[in-house]
């Protein structure tokens, strides 16, 4: 019998991450990690839990464009299927009013794949099945009929797309079991937030290989001396054989990209991330070309139209897909598939409060439906904020463990809600407090 979604709530969640400077960086020097988040629930009491992530002022925007998509939800069948989320999807992403106000980029295309995402943790839970395994066990048809191909056609059909399903379906099986053993690879960016300490870095780093990482991650782009100085303490503290990216989260121009990865080459960076603007395709084509470190970029880019155009240009070595950048799990997929087309590996971005417990399920989905491939791609881990979530990622032994809850792993805990709603929730009201009394 099928369900109606009866009941749409929308939360501006923040935390006070800038305190710590935990997620600092040099194009975001004091971000505190917030999360719009919307709950469905059903008239049997089922709940899908959806987000954006944000760093802050402005979330109430993003919660705003959240509310606006009540009516799209409300009263309406919840989706179950495949065909019920790509009906959705397309009509969020459709809507010829609200996709004037992208189109399908910004807040509102973000706002779509919260609720989208919310969509995808409902039918999981119906289901029974974690997130991955609920996509992974669905038909290369049905899997197909998720994605809009327009604007993809000249870099992907959806013939295409279904060759490449075919052929990943008969191994399935196995590497659903693989990844149950074993889970999937992570590395980490706890040491190297911008204003930590060299002091926090180098212990965080060490401690970072003790847990088995095999890759950390510095943020880069404030001061080239620093970064030297910060990349050669690093690469002294983990040794020859563990991998470093760095990230100057958009923070340069071509020539001041190439110059400073120059600089920093001779301690052999894994990939320079977000380079330059993430709409500058040309530019990152430039970057890849004029300096030996790989290229990595993708939390930033809207959709899936700038994805195919990174690849067409041959502008990246490595995709990071975001879980609430874009209009949700079906735009994702056909990143995915776009990635897998190119054979560019997938490295998910995860920095953000809630980020490490979506991606993981888009990650391992890939490996078992979609490319087939774990070698050479890593998900982002960041020790920040899970312990707000019902279903936390598990990280043993620099590996995420693979989820086995039914849903999206996005549910947030009612007291976490409470506590820290905006501006009202105790812990800003205190804030507020506090800075009346030292004013």
């Amino acid at each position: 019998m099928s369900q109606t979604v009866t009941g749409f709530e929308v939360h501006d969640i923040r935390f006070p991450t800038s305190e710590q400077l935990d997620g600092s960086d040099a194009m975001n020097p004091d971000p505190d990690y917030s999360a719009a988040y919307v709950v469905l629930r059903t008239t049997d009491g089922s709940e899908g839990h959806g987000f954006c992530f944000t760093i802050g002022r402005g979330n109430e925007v993003t919660a705003a464009a959240i509310e606006a998509l009540r009516p799209y939800v409300v009263g309406r069948p919840a989706p179950v299927g495949a065909a019920g989320l790509a009906a959705l999807y397309f009509e969020l992403t459709h809507d010829s009013q609200l996709r004037w106000l992208g189109p399908e980029k910004g807040v509102m295309h973000m706002a779509a794949g919260a609720v989208v995402n919310a969509a995808w943790d409902l039918a999981a839970k119906q289901a029974g099945k974690p997130v991955w395994e609920f996509l992974a066990s669905m038909t290369p048809e049905e899997l197909v009929s998720l994605v809009d191909f327009r604007y993809l056609t000249d870099a992907l059909t959806p013939d295409e797309a279904l060759e490449i399903l075919r052929a990943a379906e008969p191994g399935r099986a196995g590497r659903a079991e693989s990844l149950r053993e074993r889970g999937y690879a992570a590395y980490t960016t706890s040491p190297g937030w911008l204003g930590y300490s060299d002091t926090k870095l180098v212990t965080l780093a060490k401690q970072a290989v003790a847990d088995g990482f095999e890759q950390i991650k510095l943020k880069v782009g404030g001061d080239l001396d620093d970064d030297v100085r910060r990349m050669k303490l690093a690469r002294s503290a983990v040794g020859p054989d563990i991998r470093i990216a760095v990230d100057a989260n958009q923070r340069w121009d071509v020539a001041e990209a190439l110059r400073w990865m120059s600089a920093l080459a001779p301690y052999e960076p894994h990939w320079i991330e977000e380079p330059t603007s993430p709409d500058d395709i040309l530019g990152h084509a430039a970057i890849r070309a004029g300096q030996p470190v790989k290229v990595a970029t993708g939390e930033h880019v809207a959709n899936r139209v700038v994805f195919k155009q990174l690849l067409q240009a041959g502008a990246v070595d490595f995709v990071q897909i975001d879980a609430a950048r874009v209009a949700g799990v079906n735009e994702n997929v056909a990143i995915l598939l776009l990635a897998a087309k190119y054979g560019v590996p997938v490295c998910p971005h995860a920095g953000g409060v809630g980020l490490c417990e979506l991606v993981q399920h888009l990650s391992m989905f890939d490996y078992v439906a979609v490319s087939g491939e774990w070698e050479d791609r890593v998900i982002e881990y960041v020790d920040h904020l899970h312990e707000h979530f019902a279903d936390p990622a598990v990280i043993v032994n620099g590996r995420y463990e693979t989820p086995s809850a039914p849903g999206f792993s996005a549910r947030m805990l009612p007291e976490s809600i409470a506590e820290y709603s905006y501006p009202d929730g105790p812990v800003w009201r205190a804030r507020r407090t506090t800075q009346e009394v030292s004013s």
